[in-house]
């Protein structure tokens, strides 16, 4: 008998979601588990040790897709699944396990998914927000020995080679990786002149280092201003890379800096020394869970608000992180180690 998960469709949830897996398979080492992910996503979940088989269906937001959700039903139901664990807490996501007939269908209580799902988590008004790899690794009824594991991800080493000398970054130099984007908007993002500030300060510390950007093509033109402020070599990869060769680059960084987004978990996942910006959102809530990640968060009366934009229209949370202050915070992560990190 087989699993099937139904993953997120964020980079960041897809990586908090691991932890779950990893519980899964504790608890029955012998029962497969599938994801069916958005292909944005997929090749996270094929980084996953857990994972035996990832089916990748498209997901437009906004859209009900009545029409693949009965195909991708039918496509469900020939692979035999008694069980499934439904990740998103939209009605939609829950729909086609339902189709499918899957006998055993899990999640959290979510929006109106009474008949959808047979085992729920209700909601828990009036406290805090849960961290998100708790939240769904509650799915698992409950952790055995009450304790959730951190996020990991595989390496692939021959694919970060490849990567690596396709852009022009074989060879032993430091690997720096500058995430600037934010999906969620422009208040989890620390400004375009303090990343090219940070980026002076670390090459005038380490000349020898190579500063790769990364993101996805809308950040392009952020990514290009940074280079043009800091007056030095940077390599823009944002928008050249697919997901599974940015993982490649991340995994094998000396260090990563980056706002609260999807790569900042990808990082962690991978345990590189990195220094994680947060504005508008929670460290609380959604950190980075890595023994060797620091945080820089001003915790400001305003914050966390969760805007995607600043409501007082200052950015103060971002804008009062000190290049200076970041730069310092990396020099120490980075100074007890006597050698660099394993590629």
């Amino acid at each position: 008998m087989r699993t099937l998960v139904i993953a997120p469709n964020w980079i960041g949830d897809a990586v908090m979601a691991q932890p779950l897996l990893a519980l899964l398979r504790a608890a029955d080492p012998e029962r497969p588990i599938d994801v069916l992910a958005p292909p944005a996503v997929a090749p996270l979940f094929r980084a996953m040790a857990e994972v035996a088989d990832v089916l990748e269906a498209p997901n437009r937001h906004g859209s009900p897709q009545w029409r693949e959700r009965w195909l991708l039903s039918r496509r469900l139901r020939m692979r035999g699944y008694r069980r499934c664990y439904v990740l998103p807490n939209s009605a939609k996501s829950a729909l086609a396990p339902w189709l499918a007939g899957i006998p055993e269908r899990i999640g959290h209580h979510g929006e109106s998914r009474w008949l959808l799902l047979n085992r729920r988590i209700p909601p828990q008004p009036g406290t805090a927000r849960a961290p998100m790899v708790e939240f769904y690794a509650a799915l698992a009824f409950p952790a055995p020995g009450g304790t959730v594991p951190d996020p990991v991800l595989s390496r692939n080493p021959e694919l970060e080679r490849t990567v690596r000398a396709r852009f022009g970054l074989a060879g032993p130099e430091p690997l720096f990786v500058l995430c600037p984007g934010a999906e969620y908007g422009p208040a989890k993002r620390w400004p375009a002149r303090h990343y090219a500030a940070l980026a002076a300060l670390a090459l005038t510390e380490w000349p020898e280092a190579r500063v790769v950007l990364l993101g996805s093509a809308g950040e392009r033109a952020l990514a290009t201003e940074i280079a043009a402020l800091s007056g030095q070599e940077l390599h823009n990869l944002c928008g050249e890379t697919r997901l599974d060769e940015a993982l490649a680059l991340i995994a094998g960084a000396d260090a990563v800096v980056s706002n609260d987004s999807g790569l900042m978990h990808v990082a962690a996942a991978y345990r590189r020394t990195q220094i994680a910006l947060f504005g508008s959102s929670d460290p609380r809530h959604t950190p980075p869970r890595s023994p060797r990640a620091r945080v820089e968060w001003l915790r400001l009366a305003c914050s966390p608000c969760f805007a995607r934009e600043c409501p007082l229209g200052h950015t103060d949370c971002l804008n009062g992180i000190a290049p200076a202050a970041v730069f310092e915070s990396l020099r120490r992560a980075l100074q007890p180690q006597t050698e660099r990190p394993p590629r």
